[in-house]
């Protein structure tokens, strides 16, 4: 029994009765980027109660959306076939949420996971079929990432590594993905500061990604 329950019988009513719940979908778009512990979950949603956080998972879990699994002598949280069919839906929901962002409040944060959904929120396969493969080493925030794009598949890792565009941003890179402001007067601004590979900003990476606002 889900801890919300609406007394309706349909499709979105079961939903939000499985995943509405406020902290659902975010753990569940944290595990759409790859298993996660309990504590790795916690760090990576850092205004969650632990209670809140364990009723979730206890939630999601009796619904078949996750399940727990031992690897390497601790336990993890995936997501499940069933649990996984919410990809399309999470990245839609950011896709229509990124209409309505504005500037960040001061204690809004990026953390590796919500930047590497967002970033497959904003990815063109379309464009990038047609571009050379290209690795993007990006400091968002407190979030290092490794960006792998090769045509018009996508490949998001945390870390650092060899990269053809190395640059640094904060919470305003969506200025530049929504098409705000252009590559240049990115740079320019300081919106972004490029490291290494500036011409791959103007040239790739501002139409790689791009998520109209």
């Amino acid at each position: 029994m889900a801890a919300r329950d609406y007394g309706q019988y349909g499709g979105a009513a079961r939903a939000l009765e499985l995943v509405g719940e406020r902290w659902a979908l975010l753990i569940v778009r944290d595990l759409l980027v790859g298993p996660r512990r309990y504590g790795e979950l916690a760090a990576g949603l850092p205004r969650i109660p632990s209670n809140i956080l364990a009723a979730r998972l206890k939630e999601l879990q009796a619904a078949g959306v996750i399940r727990r699994a031992p690897r390497s002598r601790v336990i993890i949280y995936e997501l499940t076939s069933y649990g996984r069919e919410l990809e399309p839906i999470v990245l839609a929901l950011g896709a229509w949420g990124f209409k309505a962002l504005g500037d960040p409040r001061e204690e809004q944060i990026i953390t590796p996971d919500s930047m590497t959904m967002d970033l497959r929120t904003a990815f063109q396969p379309e464009v990038a079929a047609d571009l050379p493969a290209t690795a993007y080493a990006a400091r968002l925030g407190a979030a290092e990432l490794l960006i792998r794009v090769d045509g018009p598949s996508l490949d998001v890792k945390r870390g650092d590594g060899p990269a053809d565009l190395a640059f640094r941003a904060g919470a305003d890179i969506r200025r530049l993905i929504s098409g705000e402001i252009a590559p240049d007067r990115a740079i320019a601004t300081g919106v972004v500061e490029v490291l290494h590979g500036r011409g791959l900003l103007l040239d790739r990476f501002a139409t790689t990604f791009h998520l109209a606002a």
